[in-house]
C-alpha cells in the first residue's frame, strides 16, 4: 500500500520577488504562472486521483489549471494556507531589508516570528498534521497539495529532519512538484523541487 503525495507550489505572480504578498486577497497568476501549472499537470507522475489547495487565490487559480487537466473537482483546505506574515504582509522586500526582526527571521526561523504574525513551528505542526491525516487513510491514493512556499518548505524540512533554522536547504520555486510517498516502512521522498519549462 503506497500513497502519494505531490507538493505543489503556485504558479509565477507578477508580485513574485518583489512583494511578501502572505495572505493578501486577489494575488493572481500572470500568463507564465499559468503556463508553468499547465506543464506542471503534463510531467505529474503518477497522476492524481484528488486535488487539494490552499485558499488564496493563486493556489485555488493554480489547482483550478490542474483540475481542469485531470477532470477532478478541488477541495479547499485551511491547513495549507500561506504562513501569516502578520505586520510584514504586502511590504516589498526592499523595504524589510533594514527590518532587524525581518533579518532575525532570515536566520532563526526557529526561534522567531514575524510581527503578529505565525511562527515557522506552528506553520510546520499544522501542515504535518495535515499530511499526517491523509497518511493514515487506508486507502491508495495520489493527492497534489497545491500550496505555497513556506508551507511546503516546513513539510519537507520535517520529512528530512533538518532544522527549522537550515530553512534555505530547500528551495521551493513556483509550480514546482516535491513528492512523497508513505507506505508500512514510513515516508520517501522521490523528489524535491522539481520545475518544468515553461
Amino acid at each position: 500500500m503506497v500513497k502519494t503525495i505531490h507538493l505543489v507550489r503556485h504558479g509565477h505572480t507578477a508580485l513574485l520577488g518583489r512583494v511578501l504578498c502572505g495572505r493578501m486577497s486577489d494575488i493572481r497568476l500572470d500568463a507564465l504562472g499559468c503556463r508553468q501549472i499547465l506543464t506542471c499537470a503534463e510531467s505529474m507522475v503518477p497522476t492524481p486521483s484528488a486535488i487539494h489547495t490552499s485558499p488564496q487565490q493563486r493556489t485555488l487559480q493554480s489547482a483550478g489549471i490542474l483540475a481542469w487537466y485531470f477532470g477532478l473537482p478541488v477541495e479547499i483546505v485551511p491547513a495549507l494556507d500561506e504562513i501569516d506574515f502578520g505586520a510584514w504582509s504586502g511590504h516589498t522586500f526592499h523595504d524589510l531589508d533594514d527590518d532587524p526582526c525581518w533579518k532575525l527571521w532570515n536566520s532563526r526561523r526557529g526561534t522567531s516570528r514575524p510581527p503578529n504574525g505565525e511562527s515557522m513551528g506552528s506553520l510546520q505542526q499544522r501542515v504535518v498534521r495535515y499530511l499526517e491525516q491523509l497518511r493514515k487513510d487506508t486507502a491508495d491514493a495520489t493527492i497534489v497539495v497545491v500550496s505555497h512556499a513556506e508551507p511546503i518548505r516546513a513539510a519537507l524540512l520535517h520529512y528530512t529532519d533538518t532544522s527549522l533554522d537550515d530553512f534555505l536547504s530547500i528551495s521551493v520555486d513556483p509550480a514546482s512538484i516535491s513528492t512523497l510517498c508513505f507506505d508500512r516502512a514510513g515516508v520517501r521522498i522521490s523528489r524535491i523541487n522539481q520545475r518544468m519549462a515553461a
